[in-house]
């Protein structure tokens, strides 16, 4: 894989904290068009389960984002949930999500 670029590296940053300080099964994040960045966890609890990234693409729409340049997701799977990825590319059809596992290792990128 190459290099990353600060941004992205600073997103996965983010998205490894936020699951690290939750204890939750999957951390994402997202950057917005504006640079701006919103955090998220899976969420599991008996009548709500949403993954993390979801979560940040919501937090990113609820906050007046029109756009997305880039996602992160911290996980176990290896992989983004297809539904996920979608969500990301409503609003940043060219965005790369970004998968690592936990440790920061870079597992793969999802090109646009």
């Amino acid at each position: 894989m190459s290099e990353l670029n600060a941004e992205d590296a600073k997103i996965i940053t983010l998205a490894r904290s936020s699951r690290a300080r939750n204890g939750a099964a999957e951390g994402a994040a997202v950057r917005d068009e504006m640079g701006r960045t919103y955090t998220a966890t899976s969420v599991d609890l008996p009548s709500l389960k949403l993954s993390a990234l979801a979560v940040a693409v919501a937090m990113a729409v609820s906050s007046g984002a029109d756009g997305l340049e880039a996602a992160a997701l911290v996980t176990t799977a290896g992989t983004a949930d297809p539904a996920d990825v979608a969500a990301v590319r409503d609003l940043g059809p060219k965005a790369p999500v970004l998968v690592t596992a936990p440790n920061g290792e870079l597992q793969t990128v999802l090109p646009a």
